[in-house]
């Protein structure tokens, strides 16, 4: 029966499929999954009851005070571990799990016809899931919002439809790696024996999702269907802040696996509160042979020393630099890295967090411009961006956690750190005053005062570090990525030396470099099909490639004579 409806899954989504493997192949732009031309704005007054906006809130509402309906083997009694960031618990009671026996058994149990099912049976079903997590896209939207702080439209475009666009990409791979080989095929060599060999795919075992509090669907949503589709059952363990997005994730699955006909419990959900040692169980069981994880680097340092069992996919902010050198259009720069800083209020994990910056200043269409004088302009940017409050916190969104509010303020407040340079402000939101938004904070600093910062400050704070000349800003930018990582990295420049030798290096570390942006495009940004996102860097595993899918999955043989 599963392998039957999978098949038929499969069938019925294969021209997405054919054209998300060929878009994946020539990199060009492909989205299923399209967002609206503007963002919606989720709390205007008045709203149609059409709107499917205004519905997704209703829905999202909808589970406020309740207990969500989902049964998590090895749990016992409940618990609510989530606040919104803006101000207010959500009362959503989830299942508590007390034995981790019971819940890595169950996750083992019938697996084989999962196994069994074939490539494109699996594949047809995730596929499947995808379609059913794009119709309830404005619920998820809204419990993004609520639990992660994201602004509703980036909440809505990154975290929802962005984010199905990368799991339909990591389905692409992991279907086109998986039935790069035969099925079977007829041996035959002069003066032997023919023999008939069947090759299967079969999965690595256990998966182990440890959920980002921050970007969860946009950063976890590859990792749960790369899994998935290699035959792996997975386990997913939310981040106590952020666990609704995922509620809602393993129901979908658990809903199409078991109309499919196979045991729902591949997808489990495992919640815990605060402070509960949960994740750090689960990740040395013997049974788990792999990890996914994106957050911060001292856990990912655990996860290397701790679960050698496992194939490890984590992922950490690193210390993502900008080299400036020279600009044509030096508003335009100005504007841009503005936007990079204030979106999402610098937490996505590709925001720049040192701005390298010749004492001698930089050759623009302005003339000469100080480090002093970038500052400025900077700051200016962040004015026009940010003058109207409204509009101002639908852009920057509300930081995830108290701390880091309060990590904004000690910064301002700690000289050892650097000069403010732009500073910080609280916003006020017109509809949640429990919410704590700051703008970005720009601190001053030297190259000769200390070792580059390693990004341990929370929330939107940014260095802007002086250097003696563009090369020990380069030389700077190899000594940040070799220490700590980056996802990201830009330079501006009108030199193609400079340009090309920034190149090299981001080549060197396997870092995601952009170049010269002054329009919309921001460094934080990463689309599906196009963006290789993370690349060969020590903060993170590149995804999505085939690099991302094939260890999850091993080609094993059965061979006869014919």
């Amino acid at each position: 029966m599963g392998h039957d409806r999978g098949s038929g899954w499969f069938d019925r989504h294969r021209a997405r499929l054919d054209g998300a493997v060929e878009a994946a192949a020539l990199r060009t732009h492909f989205s299923v999954f399209d967002e609206p031309a503007a963002p919606p704005d989720a709390e205007s007054a008045g709203s149609p009851p059409a709107d499917p906006m205004a519905a997704g809130r209703r829905a999202f509402e909808a589970w406020l005070g309740t207990t969500f309906p989902i049964a998590t083997p090895g749990a016992e009694g409940t618990i609510a571990p989530e606040r919104s960031p803006y101000g207010y618990d959500l009362r959503v009671a989830y299942p508590r799990v007390v034995d981790v026996d019971a819940l890595v058994a169950a996750a083992g149990r019938r697996r084989r016809p999962w196994r069994d099912a074939g490539p494109d049976a699996r594949v047809g079903v995730c596929l499947e899931i995808l379609d059913r997590l794009d119709a309830r896209a404005f619920e998820l939207a809204h419990a993004l919002q609520h639990t992660c702080g994201m602004p509703i439209g980036l909440a809505y475009a990154a975290g929802v439809t962005n984010a199905l666009d990368r799991s339909l990409e990591t389905l692409a791979w992991s279907w086109s790696v998986m039935t790069s080989v035969a099925g079977s095929a007829r041996w035959e060599r002069p003066g032997w024996t023919p023999m008939d060999k069947t090759y299967t795919v079969i999965p690595r075992g256990l998966s182990l999702l440890i959920g980002c509090d921050t970007f969860p669907t946009w950063s976890d949503w590859p990792a749960l269907f790369a899994s998935l589709a290699a035959g792996n059952p997975v386990i997913v363990h939310p981040h106590p802040r952020t666990v609704l997005p995922f509620a809602i994730t393993v129901q979908v699955c658990q809903e199409v696996l078991a109309e499919a006909g196979f045991d729902p419990t591949l997808v489990t959900l495992a919640v815990a509160e605060p402070g509960d040692p949960l994740r750090q169980s689960l990740a040395v069981r013997p049974e788990v042979a792999i990890v996914d994880y994106t957050g911060n680097a001292d856990f990912c340092q655990w996860l290397e020393r701790r679960a050698g069992q496992a194939r490890l996919f984590t992922e950490t902010p690193g210390v993502n630099c900008v080299v400036i050198d020279s600009t044509p259009d030096f508003e335009a720069m100005c504007d841009n890295l503005a936007l990079s800083l204030a979106i999402f209020s610098g937490q996505m994990i590709t925001a720049p967090h040192n701005i390298l910056v010749p004492r001698g200043g930089i050759e623009t269409d302005e003339g000469t411009k100080t480090p002093a004088e970038v500052a400025a302009g900077i700051g200016a940017a962040l004015d026009r961006l940010l003058a109207d409050e409204r509009q101002a916190v639908e852009l920057i969104g509300v930081l995830a956690g108290e701390e880091a509010g309060a990590s904004v303020d000690q910064a301002m407040a700690r000289p050892s750190l650097g000069s403010v340079l732009v500073p910080s402000r609280p916003l006020k939101h017109p509809d949640h005053p429990g919410a704590v938004l700051r703008t970005p904070l720009v601190l001053g600093r030297s190259s000769v005062d200390a070792e580059i910062y390693p990004g341990d400050t929370l929330g939107p704070v940014t260095f802007l570090i002086e250097t003696a000349d563009t090369e020990e800003s380069i030389a700077l930018l190899y000594l940040t990525a070799d220490r700590h990582g980056a996802v990201a990295a830009s330079v501006y420049s009108t030199s193609e030396d400079v340009v090309a030798e920034v190149r090299s290096v981001a080549l060197d570390h396997g870092i995601m470099l952009s170049e010269n942006l002054h329009a919309e495009v921001v460094l934080n940004a990463a689309w599906a099909f196009s963006d290789f996102h993370g690349g060969g860097s020590p903060s993170g595993a590149s995804y999505v490639d085939a690099s991302y899918v094939s260890p999850r999955f091993r080609m094993v043989q059965s061979r006869r004579h014919a």
